[in-house]
C-alpha cells in the first residue's frame, strides 16, 4: 500500500483489522450492551437520510447566502494574520492533494483543508452567527463539508443539504446542553462547531445511521474550548477554536468512521454520556425538536460589520445618528452605550471584538470598514484612544425602581448637547428579524473577495454559488476559490470600501 494516503490505507485495511461485526454486537450483559435510545435513533436516521431529503425553498436560498458569506470570510481572511498562519500550516503539512485551500493554490488532505479554511473563515469577525449557543456555524460547517465533499466529489445539491444538516445538528446539540453552559467557561462555539462540522462532513461522506451514531460519539470526545479567547490579541487562537479546530475535528470524525473506526453506539444516553457531562438539567429531546421542520440556517445572522455580533447594534445606531447629525469627534465629551460591562467584546484585545474601539473608529471615519477595523496602528492613534477612553457602558436595566431604559447610544458634546439614538428598525441588520437583502449580501461578498480574486473571478464565484443545483462535482468550485498568485504580506490598502 506504499504511496497511499492515510485515509486510503484505513479504507483498505482497518475494517477487517478491527472486526466491525463484533464491534456492532456487544456481548449480552456487558457494560457495552445498552439499547440505543429513541432520541438517538431518530437523530441518526435523520442525519443519514439528509443527503436525499429535499429542502424548502426558503432554506435553499439562505444556504446559498450563508455559503457565499462564508466563502467571502475565507477568502478575505486569507489576507489577515490568522489566515496567513493557516496557509503556512497547510503548505507545510498538507497531505494528499484532495481538497482546496481558499485564496491560495495549495491543495491538501481534507482534514488539513478543513482546518486551514476554518481558521481563514474566522480570521476576523466577518462570518455568520447563530443561537442557541451562540456559535459561528459557517466557519466550521462549510469548510468541513467542502473538504470532505471534495474527497467524495459530491454534487452542489448534496453539498447544500449537508451544510443545512450541520447548522441543524450543531444548534440542537447546544440547545440540549444550554443549562449546563450557563455560568461556565465552556466554549459553545467549539462544541456546536464540532457537531455541526461532523454532521455536514458525514452527510458528504454518505454515512448510514449506525455510522452517524459513531460519528456523534467521536465528535463528543473532541468537543472542546474555553472562554479565554478575548485575551488572544492576534485572533489566531480564536480563529482556531471557533473555525479551524471544530472543522478539523468534524472532518476527522467523519473520515475515521468512513475508514472503519467505530465508537459508542449512543453517546447521548447511558452512563457517562455527553449530556450528563454538561449538567444534570440537560434535555435530550431538544436534539430532535422540530428536526426536519425547522431549518436553523433560516435563523442565522449574516453580519453587516466586520466586528463581533454584540457590537452591531451600537454601530447601527451610531450610523443612523451620524446620518442625521454630523458630529465633530474633537467636541465629544462622553459616549454612553447601553451595553453589558465585562462582556466578551468590552475593551478586549483584538480590534474587531472591542466595542470601544469600533465606536471610536466610527466617530472619526463616519463608518467602519474591513480596512479600518483591521488597521492595528489605529489602536495607538491618539484621536482613537481619546474617544475610546470616553466610552462608558450602561447595562440598561433602569434605575433602582425600574426606571426608563436608556437609549442605545448617547453622546454628550463639549457644550453640553446630548445626542441620542435608540435601536434602528425591527432588529439589528442581518438578523432574522431584519435580514440583509440579496443585493446587500452580494455587495458584501464582492467587496471582500474582489481584492483577492479579482472582480471577474469574484462575479463567477457568486453566480456559481447561487446556481449550485447545476454543480455536478463540488470540485468545480476549486478554480473559483483559488488565488493564482500569492506573495507578500496582507494588503489592507486593497480594501478601501470593503464593509461587512
Amino acid at each position: 500500500m506504499a504511496g497511499l494516503s492515510i485515509v486510503s490505507r484505513f479504507e483498505a485495511g482497518v475494517s477487517s483489522a478491527i472486526g466491525l461485526p463484533s464491534a456492532q454486537t456487544p456481548a449480552p450483559g456487558t457494560a457495552a450492551d445498552r439499547p440505543v435510545s429513541d432520541v438517538m435513533r431518530r437523530l441518526s436516521t435523520h442525519m443519514s437520510e439528509a443527503r436525499d431529503r429535499a429542502l424548502p425553498g426558503e432554506a435553499v436560498l439562505e444556504l446559498k447566502r450563508h455559503v457565499l458569506d462564508t466563502f467571502a470570510a475565507m477568502i478575505s481572511g486569507s489576507e489577515l494574520g490568522p489566515g496567513r498562519a493557516a496557509l503556512a500550516f497547510a503548505r507545510a503539512y498538507g497531505g494528499k492533494a484532495a481538497a482546496t485551500v481558499a485564496g491560495d493554490t495549495t491543495l491538501c488532505g481534507p482534514i488539513e483543508a478543513a482546518l486551514a479554511n476554518g481558521v481563514m473563515a474566522h480570521a476576523d469577525e466577518t462570518d455568520d452567527t447563530l443561537a442557541p449557543g451562540p456559535w459561528h456555524p459557517g466557519c466550521n460547517v462549510v469548510p468541513a463539508t467542502l473538504a470532505v465533499g471534495e474527497q467524495f466529489r459530491i454534487s452542489g445539491v448534496h453539498f447544500l443539504r449537508a451544510v443545512a444538516l450541520g447548522y441543524d445538528i450543531g444548534t440542537r446539540v447546544l440547545a440540549a446542553i444550554q443549562p449546563g453552559l450557563a455560568n461556565s467557561y465552556k466554549l459553545p462555539y467549539g462544541i456546536g462547531g464540532v457537531f455541526g462540522a461532523a454532521a455536514g462532513a458525514s452527510c458528504a461522506a454518505g454515512h448510514d445511521a449506525q455510522r452517524m451514531r459513531w460519528v456523534v460519539s467521536n465528535s463528543a470526545q473532541q468537543s472542546s474550548g474555553i472562554e479565554s479567547f478575548p485575551r488572544d490579541i492576534d485572533h489566531i487562537e480564536k480563529g482556531f477554536i471557533f473555525g479551524g479546530m471544530p472543522a478539523r475535528s468534524g472532518a476527522t470524525s467523519a473520515l475515521l468512521v468512513h475508514a472503519g473506526w467505530t465508537g459508542v453506539n449512543d453517546i447521548m444516553s447511558g452512563p457517562g454520556n455527553f449530556l450528563l457531562a454538561h449538567g444534570a438539567e440537560n434535555n435530550a429531546e431538544r436534539l430532535v425538536d422540530q428536526l426536519g421542520q425547522l431549518y436553523y440556517v433560516t435563523r442565522a445572522n449574516i453580519k453587516k460589520w466586520t466586528v463581533g455580533q454584540p457590537i452591531h447594534a451600537p454601530l447601527d445606531a451610531l450610523e443612523a445618528l451620524l446620518a442625521r447629525q454630523r458630529i465633530d469627534p474633537n467636541l465629544v465629551r462622553e459616549i454612553v452605550l447601553r451595553y453589558t460591562p465585562g462582556s466578551i467584546t468590552d475593551n478586549s484585545g483584538p480590534s474587531d471584538i472591542n466595542v470601544q474601539h469600533a465606536v471610536a473608529v466610527m466617530l472619526v471615519d463616519q463608518t467602519v470598514t474591513f480596512r479600518s477595523i483591521h488597521d492595528v496602528a489605529r489602536l495607538q492613534d491618539p484621536a482613537i484612544v481619546r474617544l475610546r477612553d470616553l466610552v462608558r457602558l450602561n447595562p440598561g436595566t433602569g434605575g433602582a425602581r425600574g426606571g426608563a431604559r436608556p437609549p442605545l447610544v448617547q453622546i454628550t458634546l463639549a457644550d453640553g448637547t446630548r445626542l441620542t439614538q435608540d435601536n434602528v428598525g425591527p432588529g439589528v441588520l442581518g438578523t432574522a428579524a431584519n435580514p440583509m437583502t440579496n443585493d446587500q449580501v452580494i455587495a458584501k461578498a464582492r467587496d471582500l473577495m474582489a481584492p483577492v480574486l479579482g472582480r471577474a473571478q469574484t462575479s463567477r464565484l457568486i453566480d456559481r454559488v447561487f446556481d449550485l443545483e447545476k454543480v455536478k462535482d463540488i470540485r468545480e468550485l476549486r478554480p473559483l476559490l483559488q488565488r493564482k498568485n500569492r506573495a507578500g504580506p496582507p494588503r489592507l490598502s486593497d480594501y478601501p470600501n470593503a464593509r461587512s
